[in-house]
């Protein structure tokens, strides 16, 4: 089974930086979403897709994932850009 690893980042609305330490393991979907017949809304058999493991560290989650026979695909966390101005800026 398949499964990606990454850094929650900090959402663009939160001014502090809580949660941002947390690795996230989520399983990658193996089969296509299907429409069902009755509704017509878009649904698979895959439930390992709803499933989001959270580990305090990098370490600990390739622990549980290699004793758990996952292959792991790690998504590095982008650069953390600053847009340092002045309130004078926005009225020139």
């Amino acid at each position: 089974m398949h499964a990606r690893l990454y850094q929650r980042p900090k959402h663009a609305l939160q001014s502090g930086r809580a949660h941002t330490g947390e690795w996230l393991l989520e399983f990658e979907r193996d089969d296509r979403l299907r429409a069902d017949p009755l509704t017509g809304w878009a649904g698979s058999g895959f439930t390992a897709g709803q499933v989001q493991l959270r580990f305090s560290s990098r370490a600990a989650a390739l622990a549980y994932a290699a004793a758990n026979g996952l292959e792991v695909e790690i998504v590095p966390l982008g650069p953390r850009t600053l847009k340092l101005q002045a309130y004078a800026d926005n009225f020139r």
